[in-house]
């Protein structure tokens, strides 16, 4: 007795028809009824009272059917354990980001994700955009938190809709705390800590205008939290995005923004053509959906 014979008589009683249910399964009314006729041929009993105008059961054709539905059951079941057996996902997922507001979308993305594949383990790099990138073109890093402005020409990401906001780091007791904002002009005549990036420079650059040829830079940095030490120090002050900076002990080290204020985007990025594990390619598509997008 076969399974798709199985379900080949489960589906006339339930249409009640030989005609429609071969129309149900694509097959021809001819085939069907030599398949049921083949199979009461080889249990030895009849199935079916075919002397009505729709088809009625005989008693040992209620009881196949009631044994049947049990049997497809519990194969469907098996089949659907074997799948997921089979396509059990698991191993670790390596995400880069920087210091940046963005990467507080990464808990509710990957807890949501866990949720589904709790095998499945995350390493979190931290690093900015061109070292991120760095790694990810050396196959290191699976996917990046990427601070613009940055070249995707090799890249598939997704925008975030999220403003990173620049702002200025100083010792909590600094006179230019008393202020709401903090300007070009005010940050001209101050020793500066700068970002590493060359590009995030250059942004920099333009916000500053004419008063950037005079800057006493002391120092570059790629990382706002050990430029905060400098400014612990009283070394400096520090140019930073603000995203980690809630985060810090402000009776310490405080932040004012800039005026007029100064904004980047960051995108969530993959690298384009990349062969990716099962986990990785799961968790990209995860991000897809969370974010509400069928493609970046």
């Amino acid at each position: 007795m076969e399974i798709r014979v199985l379900r080949y008589f489960l589906t006339v009683v339930r249409e009640e028809s030989i005609t429609k249910a071969s129309e149900v399964l694509h097959i021809t009314q001819p085939t069907l009824s030599r398949q049921l006729a083949q199979m009461e041929e080889d249990i030895g009993v009849k199935l079916f009272d075919r002397g009505t105008r729709k088809i009625k059961l005989t008693n040992e054709g209620i009881l196949l059917r009631r044994r049947a539905e049990e049997i497809l059951q519990l194969v469907d079941k098996t089949e659907k354990e074997l799948v997921e057996q089979e396509e059990q996902v698991e191993g670790k997922i390596s995400i880069g980001c920087g210091e940046i507001a963005a990467v507080q979308l990464l808990p509710k993305i990957i807890e949501s994700f866990r949720r589904k594949y709790p095998r499945v383990t995350f390493d979190i790099f931290t690093a900015t955009a061109d070292l991120v990138k760095e790694q990810m073109e050396k196959g290191l890093l699976d996917i990046g938190l990427l601070l613009e402005p940055v070249d995707m020409e090799k890249y598939e990401f997704i925008r975030l809709n999220i403003r990173e906001k620049w702002v200025v780091l100083m010792k909590s007791d600094d006179p230019l705390s008393k202020k709401e904002t903090v300007s070009a002009k005010d940050l001209s005549v101050l020793p500066l800590i700068l970002p590493r990036r060359m590009n995030v420079q250059s942004e920099l650059a333009s916000w500053f205008g004419n008063y950037y040829e005079k800057l006493d830079i002391v120092f570059t940095s790629n990382l706002s939290t050990n430029s905060a030490i400098m400014v612990n120090g009283g070394l400096a002050y520090s140019l930073v995005i603000e995203g980690a900076v809630p985060f810090w002990n402000q009776s310490k080290v405080t932040f004012r923004p800039l005026d007029p204020p100064l904004t980047a985007t960051s995108v969530l990025a993959w690298k384009r053509g990349q062969p990716f594990s099962l986990a990785t390619t799961k968790f990209i598509k995860h991000i897809q959906c969370f974010l509400g997008m069928d493609k970046p």
